[in-house]
C-alpha cells in the first residue's frame, strides 16, 4: 500500500516509526529503494519523516503529564527519570541517539519533558538519524547514490 503512496508513504512510515508505533523503518526504506527511487532522495526523506516523528515524541513529553504518557502510551515514568541523568550530562548533544530502537522515543520524550532547546534538538535529532540512513543504506549494499 505504501508503495502507491511513492516518497510521501515513505515519509509517513518513517515518521510512525519514530513515535512509540513500534516497527523498524529500514524495511520501508529497502523497499523504496527496491522500486528505484534515488538513493539520495530516500535518505533525505526518510530522515525528514524520522525527524519529525522524533520530535512528535520530543513534544508529547514537552506538553503532556505524566498520566497521559502512562495511560494512552504506555510509556513509563520510571524508563523516562533513568534517562535523565544522561540528559543532564549531555544536554541536546543525547539527540543523537534517539534513532537507536527500544531507547530513542523515551528518550525523545524525556528530552521535552526537560524542556531542551526544540531548534538545537531537531537539529541534532536530524544529524543523528540521516548519519542512521545513510550507514544502513550502505549496509543493505545500496552504494550507488547518483
Amino acid at each position: 500500500m505504501l508503495e502507491n503512496l511513492g516518497l510521501f508513504g515513505l515519509f509517513l512510515a518513517c515518521l510512525l516509526s519514530a513515535t512509540i508505533i513500534p516497527f523498524s523503518s529500514e524495511a520501508i526504506v529497502a523497499g523504496a529503494m527496491l522500486l528505484g527511487y534515488p538513493v539520495p532522495v530516500i535518505v533525505l526523506v526518510a530522515t525528514l519523516g524520522n525527524t519529525a516523528g522524533g520530535m512528535i515524541s520530543f513534544y508529547m513529553g514537552w506538553l503532556c503529564k505524566w498520566e497521559w504518557l502512562e495511560r494512552w502510551f504506555k510509556v513509563k515514568r520510571e524508563k523516562i527519570e533513568r534517562f535523565r541523568g544522561h540528559i543532564e550530562k549531555y544536554g541536546v548533544w543525547a539527540a543523537l541517539l534517539t534513532w537507536l530502537p527500544i531507547v530513542g522515543d523515551p528518550l525523545a520524550i524525556a528530552m521535552g519533558f526537560m524542556r531542551l532547546n526544540p531548534l538545537w534538538t531537531c537539529l541534532i535529532m536530524f544529524v543523528g538519524k540521516l548519519l542512521r540512513y545513510i550507514v544502513s543504506s550502505y549496509l543493505l549494499g545500496l552504494t550507488n547514490w547518483f
